[in-house]
């Protein structure tokens, strides 16, 4: 599918960048990538170019464009179905699904606090009652689906899929500020890490010469 083309942001800072980039990349899709900085003079303009909410990702496959992170992600699960991007089952489905949208529309006090910022390390940042309460819902909904799902490998429903993806900013934004975790959300965390892709994008975003000053929380 090499007519496929991932228009991202920074890779250090776009979370939602990351989301599609690694289910389509551990999916074994083909595919071109361009990276537009973020906040930068001509940001707005370039990404105007490619999809009507201005905002990054945007996948373009051929005649179809599809602006959305979770949209990106189902688009390519359909067209892909060998690449198992949703767990087998029906029920564990159902549930990849569930906090796949949990992820996608909460969690705003976490996203605020603590911005994704792959290549820093910033332990001891302040976390507020709001932001606590955010990771430990996400610990909760890890630990359920590991318990659940997750005997057939080291992800949330045993293999890669979907779920993972939407949450491997999360897993970054923990290592980032050295979030304190219980050893089922620790392991989780480091087998994100482990994953090729994620490896990968960690590289590319380390070796970005832009920086977001507003993004640089407990800097320098």
């Amino acid at each position: 599918m090499a007519d496929m083309t991932l228009v991202i942001g920074n890779r250090n800072y776009s979370s939602w960048s990351l989301r599609p980039w690694l289910a389509m990349r551990v999916g074994g899709l083909d595919f071109a990538e361009l990276v537009i900085p973020l906040d930068r003079p001509d940001t707005g303009a370039r990404i105007a170019e490619h999809g009507p909410a201005g905002r990054v990702p945007v996948l373009h496959h051929g005649s179809v464009t599809v602006w959305e992170s979770l949209a990106i992600c189902e688009y390519v699960a359909e067209i892909t179905p060998g690449a198992g991007l949703w767990p087998d089952d029906p029920a564990a489905r159902a549930v990849a699904r569930a906090v796949s949208a949990e992820m996608h529309a909460g969690f705003g006090a976490l996203r605020a606090a603590l911005p994704m910022n792959v290549r820093a390390r910033r332990p001891g940042v302040p976390v507020a009652a709001a932001v606590r309460t955010d990771i430990e819902r996400i610990g909760r909904l890890w630990r359920d689906c590991r318990d659940r799902f997750g005997a057939g490998g080291d992800y949330l429903f045993g293999r890669f899929s979907i779920a993972d993806a939407m949450f491997a900013p999360v897993a970054s934004r923990f290592r980032t500020y050295d979030v304190s975790l219980g050893s089922v959300e620790r392991a989780y965390c480091d087998a994100v890490h482990a994953l090729p892709a994620m490896a990968e994008w960690a590289a590319a975003a380390a070796a970005e010469p832009w920086t977001i000053e507003a993004e640089e929380v407990g800097g320098p």
